[in-house]
């Protein structure tokens, strides 16, 4: 079985985690891992520059957790870490206090960003930090979106400029240093019009035997992804069904601040909304940009109305416990969304 996933930070990391354990039990290879080949599309829109190192959070957050090293508690960066070496760059005045690079997450942007400058893409610079983690090993391969850098930027009010004016932050500002309470009037992924789908990313969808959308984020995550190039049109001709997972739970995300970001582009928090925000692929009404890119959507047990609205539209939608809390329980809601497309 190929899987092919789509994925923003925390939730897609923690959901193909929970995959991988499915797998291991359904699918053993005899050797601890899997026989199932599981391709994760990692969201790059978050990448930025800082102090002069290459930092993709998404990708490393995926990496981490897969590779068993991530900080639980926080779903991002390294167990065990520390910051010394930003606590003396603040003392030099460098860099952003709201933003703290670990000194073992640092080592991790050091090494990226040293391939890049010696010539090798962003993909390839990926294969090289996942081979420590063992990814292949467990059968997953982790990809960029896209190998050209690409940057999710918030456009804000600028009140202190004047009536009406503007200005834009990077992403991870207004979503780290002001928790996106800063209203946004737009996002714009800076780059992405001279971005192409990194290689073998297409190639994943089209030979998929399942595509997964986890509960990543709808708008700057996996939208991101859905823009670059080919992706979406990917999705619309694969022979996969597509089946995802709601990021909403009873009219709230589960995690970080996407209601605020489904504010922004008009949706409503709502696990219905966010599906119909997505589309179906079937339906004719859409088209181009704007194809529907789902078969299948899973909502959690609080929201079954709205599976039961989804599916008299046509849709295969189902209701089950969707929060992660932990390895065995996400399994089980990935056994759910295999299940709803006969997978």
């Amino acid at each position: 079985m190929r899987i092919t996933v789509l994925s923003g930070g925390v939730g897609g990391a923690r959901f193909t985690r929970g995959l991988l354990a499915l797998l291991r039990d359904r699918l053993p290879d005899g050797r601890g891992g899997t026989t199932a080949e599981v391709t994760v599309i990692a969201n790059t829109g978050d990448d930025m520059w800082l102090h002069g190192v290459r930092v993709c959070p998404d990708l490393d957050t995926l990496m981490y957790t897969l590779g068993g090293a991530v900080h639980e508690e926080q779903g991002w960066g390294r167990r065990d870490e520390t910051s010394r070496v930003s606590a003396d760059l603040a003392a030099y005045d460098v860099g952003w206090d709201w933003f703290t690079l670990g000194d073992l997450d640092l080592a991790t942007h050091l090494a990226r960003t040293q391939w890049l400058r010696e010539g090798r893409t962003l993909s390839e610079a990926t294969a090289l930090l996942c081979r420590r983690w063992g990814l292949a090993e467990q059968g997953v391969r982790l990809l960029p979106m896209a190998d050209e850098p690409v940057e999710t930027h918030v456009v804000v009010a600028d009140p202190d400029a004047g009536p009406g004016a503007e200005r834009t932050i990077h992403f991870e500002e207004w979503w780290v240093r002001h928790r996106a309470a800063l209203p946004a009037l737009r996002f714009v992924q800076v780059g992405l019009g001279s971005a192409q789908a990194a290689p073998g990313v297409l190639d994943a969808i089209a030979s998929a035997d399942v595509v997964v959308v986890p509960p990543s984020n709808p708008v700057v995550s996996v939208s991101t992804i859905l823009a670059v190039p080919g992706v979406r049109a990917a999705l619309a001709s694969t022979a996969a069904p597509v089946v995802g997972v709601s990021p909403i739970v009873g009219g709230a995300p589960v995690r970080g601040m996407a209601a605020q970001c489904l504010a922004t582009i008009g949706v409503d928090a709502t696990a219905e909304a966010v599906a119909r925000f997505y589309g179906r692929r079937d339906d004719a009404s859409r088209a181009g940009e704007d194809v529907g890119v789902l078969d299948a959507w899973l909502v959690d047990t609080v929201d079954a109305e709205a599976a039961e609205k989804l599916a008299a539209d046509g849709w295969r939608s189902a209701a089950a416990a969707t929060l992660m809390t932990d390895v065995p329980a996400t399994a089980r809601i990935a056994a759910e969304a295999l299940a709803l497309v006969g997978r």
